[in-house]
């Protein structure tokens, strides 16, 4: 079995990882920035720490066999490139075995070739918090870390039951969806089984 931290926790992707990956038996410590806001989970370990600070970082992934982030900030009073620029560096220097960052499936290329962030049409109030995940995938990009970025084809299902099984998508399609459940399964695949490193990984519903 394997060692797995999940920073974001709380969050819909953060949760469904923790339960994905506890339920096949691997060892999950979820960390969320108040543990006293969250349920426990049965044989999770539940902690404080903050996915933008290098120290908290590093003393979390030390001795883990792989470590996820659906950490995210969005909304008023939020600063997303500041967040996702200090999350990823924080996450780099930490040098974890295994790195796998959730994100969007709006900087990956579409059937053109052209990130889909960039197509006609894009809603521009959205392109400020697109351009936040660029810089920190950016970052993961110029390191020499085993990473992978990781994303639904197009949107979630919110909804979305679990069915079990999800495909990897060749570009990025707004049109598909994916439950949080079936993208877990996806996470805790490639976080105990790397099949792909170094990329934009697109899962979406068989």
């Amino acid at each position: 079995m394997s060692r797995i931290v999940v920073f974001g926790a709380g969050g819909r992707a953060g949760q469904q990882a923790v339960a994905e990956a506890a339920g096949r038996g691997h060892e999950v410590t979820a960390v969320v920035r108040d543990p006293a806001k969250h349920q426990a989970v049965a044989g999770v370990e539940l902690v404080a720490g903050d996915v933008t600070d290098a120290s908290s970082v590093a003393a979390l992934v030390k001795d883990q066999d792989a470590v996820i982030s659906t950490a995210a900030v969005y909304g008023e009073g939020t600063d997303p490139h500041g967040f996702f620029t200090s999350s990823a560096r924080a996450l780099v220097e930490a040098q974890p075995a295994r790195l796998i960052v959730a994100g969007l499936s709006a900087l990956a290329p579409d059937a053109t070739g052209q990130r889909t962030m960039d197509g006609p049409g894009f809603p521009p109030e959205f392109r400020p918090f697109c351009e936040a995940h660029a810089a920190g995938l950016e970052i993961l990009r110029e390191s020499t870390l085993d990473w992978l970025y990781a994303s639904p084809a197009g949107d979630f299902d919110h909804e979305g039951p679990r069915t079990g099984g999800y495909v990897v998508a060749a570009a990025a399609d707004l049109t598909k969806r994916v439950s949080y459940a079936d993208f877990a399964i996806a996470l805790i695949d490639e976080a105990t089984k790397p099949a792909h490193r170094g990329q934009h990984l697109l899962v979406t519903t068989p």
